[in-house]
This record gives structure tokens, C-alpha cells and sequence, in this order.
């Protein structure tokens, strides 16, 4: 929790609602994203304030204190302006540069799922990409917002991208594609063994 004064702001709390207005619902905080995603500072500020009387006096100091306490680099701030890097689920798809994916990566989801993507792949569902984790700590994490015991599933990325498959840089800890074919996915042979890297 970040204090300043008499003030203290919940940076979780904080990077929650910066979340839900820059990846889901921009329109419910009277925000309208460009092309890429990105939105003025000033107006964020201006929505948050509104959003929660404890936040009145919010800057953009406290933006960049919340960013640099995150264990994940999920924003970005350049010239006046805020975006966020990944997870997007508006209907209007933001365009990101295509990068070439290192070896292998991970997805962590469910054993419930697995029937699924061992039919069509891993696809976006309801975000605009597949989200994919560098390794299989972060791909774990992200899977236990699903289940209690996630299935970690390699990808051979650069397999997949030499084959047309798109990759394009999340963050440091995160990569999306378009989707990914069966092809590419390494499935763990026994419910029993969930994680190739416990």
C-alpha cells in the first residue's frame, strides 16, 4: 500500500480498476482508447477520481508508484499517455507488432479444457489473443485464476511461428498469439502428471 501523507492508495486495488477501464469497459469511465490502445493520463486521472472518493487527489506520481510495486508489467506510460499491454477484451481488436517468440512457452488452464484444446488449439476466447507465459511459474499463476491444480501445456512457439503461426510481445513475462494448433502443444500424458516443471 503506497502512502503519501495522510493518504494511502491500494495499488491492487488501484491496478483492478485501471485494468477494467483500459482492457474491458474504457466507455463506463467516459474513456475512448486510439487505435493502439493507448488513452491521455489526464483522463484517466480525471475517470479514477470520479470512480472513488479516496482517490480525489490521485497523480500521475501515484501511477508510476503502482506500475513500479507490480510484479508484472501490465501498463505503459509514454508522452502524457497510458495504455494497457495485454488482456484486452473490447470488441475493436488493438494491433500489436509482430515478434519472433523464443523456443518454448507456457499456458497454464485446466484439466477441464484440455478436451478442447486437444481438439482446436488454445484460442483467445473471450481476449483478443492467446496469452502465453515465458515460463512455468507465471503460466501456473495465470492458471490458478481457473483451478486450484493447473495444467501447465508447452507450446513450441518457434516451431509455430516458423510455420505462419503470429506472435507478438506482451511483456518480459508474457507473449500472445492469434492462436495456436494442437500441433504446436505438448500435452501432459496423465492427469496425475499436470506440470512438466513443478
Amino acid at each position: 500500500m503506497e502512502q503519501r501523507g495522510e493518504k494511502s492508495i491500494d495499488n491492487r486495488s488501484l491496478s483492478r480498476t485501471i485494468a477494467h477501464a483500459l482492457r474491458h469497459q474504457p466507455g463506463r469511465y467516459g474513456l475512448e482508447l486510439d487505435e493502439e490502445g493507448w488513452v491521455p493520463v489526464a483522463d484517466l486521472l480525471r475517470a479514477l477520481r470520479q470512480h472513488r472518493a479516496s482517490w480525489r487527489d490521485l497523480r500521475e506520481e501515484d501511477l508510476e508508484a503502482m506500475m513500479a510495486s507490480a510484479e508484472k508489467q501490465r501498463y505503459e506510460l509514454r508522452d502524457g499517455k497510458i495504455r494497457a499491454l495485454y488482456g484486452h477484451s473490447l470488441p475493436r481488436r488493438l494491433p500489436k507488432p509482430e515478434a519472433t517468440p523464443p523456443e518454448i512457452l507456457y499456458h497454464g488452464t485446466s484439466s477441464e479444457a484440455l478436451p478442447a484444446i486437444r481438439q482446436e488449439g488454445l484460442k483467445p476466447m473471450r481476449r483478443q489473443y492467446v496469452h502465453l507465459s515465458t515460463d512455468t511459474a507465471t503460466a501456473r499463476q495465470v492458471g490458478r485464476r481457473r483451478t486450484h491444480r493447473p495444467v501447465i501445456l508447452v507450446v513450441r512457439a518457434r516451431e509455430a511461428s516458423e510455420q505462419g503461426i503470429r506472435f507478438y510481445r506482451g511483456n518480459d513475462q508474457t507473449w500472445l498469439a492469434d492462436a495456436i494448433p494442437p500441433a504446436f502443444i505438448h500435452f501432459p500424458s496423465t492427469k496425475a502428471d499436470p506440470d512438466p516443471n513443478p
